[in-house]
């Protein structure tokens, strides 16, 4: 990165500007007026454009100055900031974890995932986004720690990754209030009278959930498809159909957005795991978001 001008000049710009004249700004640096002077010309030179103008019997500040001045007092006070940030990273190192999130796993669910390690001191926590091919080509070039996902990576002998599975949810069926009285009655034949939200097929569970209306002769009146289930119950509490999420959620999604349990979605389970690079976890963070084995001793 080439510097085109001092930081030093830009100090001294910026004590002109807070006080108003080049003599204030001198005594309050110790240097002399013409020190401060020269200094400020460089500046304007380096920056190609006036900062100051005569105003009275002081100076003022020009457009470009006024615009100067803004960015002198955000750079200053990222300065005076500095020496407590090195100071808190040398004394309390992050502990870091990057972690890959499917773009079909729910957010509360990752929430929950995540739940117990959220609490480690000094964590630094980096979550990225994306298709699970995408996510698990940046996991085996070491760029993600782990892939959190609705599905087990696939078979591939390029591609060192192990699943591990961390446990699932039973399906259930929300909606607003105004199409819940609907759909309860005669559930789940219900279903084919009210409109429905889906996910797409980026979701491992979309397939089950086709199944499982087929099998109860329910004709979905699909009335929209998402990728992104926050979108999809963000949807749905806004009362545009009936949509599929996993029991876990649902005492969030029926406390924070008002919405009703309809029913329950019987032998359809959505399913969590995570992907890494190796058999047995080595990150121990992550090693703590997998099931605890039973006690045998009891």
């Amino acid at each position: 990165m080439s510097m085109s001008f001092s930081y030093r000049h830009l100090y001294y710009f910026w004590a002109v500007a807070k006080e108003g004249g080049l003599t204030r700004a001198a005594e309050r640096l110790g240097l002399s007026v013409q020190t401060v002077s020269t200094q400020v010309r460089e500046l304007e030179q380096s920056l190609g454009a006036a900062l100051l103008k005569p105003a009275g019997r002081g100076l003022a500040l020009t457009e470009a100055g006024q615009a100067a001045l803004e960015m002198a007092e955000q750079i200053f006070t990222l300065g005076e900031e500095l020496p407590g940030r090195v100071r808190d990273a040398a004394t309390a190192p992050a502990v870091r974890l990057a972690v890959g999130i499917s773009d079909g796993l729910p957010k509360l669910v990752v929430q929950r995932l995540l739940q117990p390690i959220i609490d480690t001191p000094h964590l630094r926590l980096l979550c990225h986004e994306d298709e699970f091919d995408d996510l698990l080509g940046d996991l085996a070039l070491h760029r993600l720690d782990v892939v959190l996902a609705d599905r087990p990576a696939p078979p591939n002998p390029s591609l060192r990754v192990y699943s591990h599975a961390l446990g699932s949810s039973p399906m259930a069926w929300f909606a607003a209030p105004r199409w819940a009285a609907e759909a309860q009655r005669d559930f789940p034949a219900s279903l084919a009278g009210v409109p429905l939200l889906l996910p797409t097929s980026h979701a491992a569970v979309r397939g089950r959930l086709d199944h499982w209306l087929e099998r109860h002769g329910v004709r979905a009146r699909v009335a929209g498809e998402f990728e992104d289930s926050a979108l999809l119950a963000t949807f749905g509490a806004a009362g545009m159909g009936v949509f599929p999420a996993a029991a876990l959620m649902g005492d969030k999604l029926m406390q924070r957005d008002g919405l009703v349990h309809v029913g329950d979605c019987t032998g359809v389970e959505e399913s969590f795991y995570a992907v890494g690079t190796d058999k047995k976890i080595a990150h121990p963070l992550v090693r703590r978001l997998l099931p605890q084995p039973a006690d045998a001793s009891g």
